[in-house]
């Protein structure tokens, strides 16, 4: 366990579940081990209520807007805790390095498929990273959705789908494949909306 996740969670957690707590719905499909964790993305609070949502025995390693790793202190915290970047609009190898590393090594991944937050809670189209990571690891896709409204002192519903492993001819997977699995995943995120109630 990471220590440093664990003291960030702990500080967090009581200011995060006091204006805005989260309900867990689902928790019983978190897989133990390596898991690729998907979710829609519309808030930048949005990491926060995924990882209080698999609370603290399910540590995420986050994948992050490079951007926030170069700040000065914050930067530092958020690598030490376990959250890495990746530069958006290109294909970053490092960062799927470091999650393929991470998933081979037993770690859960959180990623956000469609690339950046879509604000108005319609779904965009996801990238194939996620595809990818997942045929190449062989880690299941835990799909999550979290509603695009959040109010203040109530509860809003972070669903948990159940994990599914993602299926493919050959080894590596071609980019029809990962295009397939893609959408099936958005398919999958969006079908748990209407448990989030």
């Amino acid at each position: 366990m990471r220590t440093v996740y664990l003291i960030l969670y702990c500080i967090a957690w009581p200011f995060f579940n006091l204006v805005h707590p989260c309900r867990a719905i689902g928790r019983e499909h978190i897989p133990e081990g390596a898991a690729l964790v998907c979710a829609n993305h519309t808030r930048l609070s949005d990491p926060l209520f995924i990882v209080f949502a698999f609370h603290r025995q399910h540590q995420l390693r986050a994948m992050a807007k490079a951007e926030f790793m170069s700040f000065p202190v914050l930067g530092w915290l958020l690598k030490q805790a376990g959250i890495f970047g990746v530069e958006r609009g290109k294909s970053d190898v490092s960062a799927i390095k470091t999650a393929m590393k991470f998933l081979k090594s037993g770690e859960k991944v959180l990623l956000f498929p469609e690339g950046t937050r879509h604000k108005d809670g319609e779904a965009g189209d996801a990238k194939t990273g996620a595809a990818m990571l997942a045929v190449r690891t062989g880690a299941p896709i835990v799909p999550v959705y979290v509603p695009a409204k959040k109010r203040w002192f109530r509860r809003t519903p972070v669903v948990i789908g159940a994990p599914f492993t993602p299926q493919i001819q050959g080894k590596r997977g071609t980019a029809e494949e990962y295009r397939a699995i893609a959408e099936e995943l958005m398919e999958r995120i969006c079908a748990l909306e209407e448990l989030a109630v």
